[in-house]
């Protein structure tokens, strides 16, 4: 394969991979949200055959200061969602958070997230890439464990930024990234290679919503269409849901990358703790997805 250029853009605006900034601090269109009903669903509680699959070759971006390493196994540590201020009760609230953003596999040795996940080098060296960060049916976790155990063969190391872009001018938000080595148990995942989404596309996202486990969530449709450079959904999405594949529903074929949304969390004076942002179907500003035909790099390789 040919050698890839790198086209990374840096700018003074910095958007929040950061999972729990402050909402009174963040700028809206960094952020996540619920739309109608909430969809996410663990890995043990997928039902379509087809999601299932596709989650195989997601990937969690997780800093490397928080990877055991121990013989085989590599452990995860992180800590419990209701810990970082979320209020007890609320989904998901007793599982581990680890994750900073998501990834997806395109290629043997190339991965996809969004631009504000890895602009530079550095931000390649410091975290890794790790699939089966999920919680199936056979995951030995359970549920308030700040711990979560992978085989070592699931940990990948960024090797090569191939393309960064993160414009303020015109939104675009996307990286390719090469790891370090290929990756020889999981498919890479099939992708648009011209046109657009259709109007109104069933679609489904796959990620760590404030860096959980992964979740699948279905029940989305593509909103607003007319950007060349992204579309927009009432996805289920949160901080941590960065670099997630947005997928047709029904092809599984990639759509886009989840990179920007309405505000996730509201803070909740009576209970003391911060809730989700709860929009009707049609409402908010709806979910930012990077048409994935904007990587360049990528799609030069076809």
């Amino acid at each position: 394969m040919k050698k890839l250029r790198m086209m990374t853009i840096c700018l003074t605006v910095v958007f929040t991979g950061a999972l729990f900034s402050s909402p009174q601090k963040a700028e809206a269109r960094d952020l996540k949200v619920i739309y109608g009903e909430d969809s996410r669903l663990d890995l043990k509680d997928t039902v379509n055959p087809l999601h299932y699959e596709l989650a195989q070759s997601t990937a969690a971006m997780i800093p490397n200061g928080s990877l055991n390493y121990d013989g085989d196994m590599v452990e995860i540590n992180g800590s419990l969602l209701r810990s970082r201020g979320i209020c007890e009760g609320e989904r998901f609230d007793d599982q581990i958070t680890a994750a900073n953003c998501s990834g997806f596999l395109v290629a043997p040795d190339l991965l996809v997230t969004a631009g504000h996940c890895v602009r530079t080098q550095r931000d390649c060296d410091n975290s890794s890439w790790v699939f089966g960060f999920g919680i199936d049916v056979d995951t030995n976790y359970n549920p308030g464990d700040t711990t979560f155990d992978v085989p070592a063969s699931n940990v990948y190391r960024c090797a090569e930024v191939v393309e960064s872009e993160l414009s303020r001018i015109n939104q675009a938000d996307h990286a390719l990234l090469r790891l370090e080595r290929v990756v020889d148990d999981r498919e890479p995942l099939q992708f648009r290679t011209e046109g657009k989404v259709e109007d109104r596309t069933n679609l489904v996202v796959i990620g760590h919503p404030t860096g959980l486990p992964t979740k699948v969530a279905a029940g989305a449709w593509v909103r607003q269409n007319s950007n060349r450079v992204f579309f927009q959904a009432n996805l289920d999405t949160f901080g941590g849901n960065s670099g997630s594949a947005v997928f047709d529903m029904e092809t599984g074929l990639v759509e886009g990358i989840l990179v920007r949304g309405e505000q996730d969390y509201v803070f909740d004076s009576e209970r003391g703790c911060r809730v989700p942002k709860v929009c009707t179907e049609e409402g908010c500003r709806g979910e930012d997805v990077t048409r994935i035909t904007n990587i360049e790099a990528l799609m030069s390789q076809r």
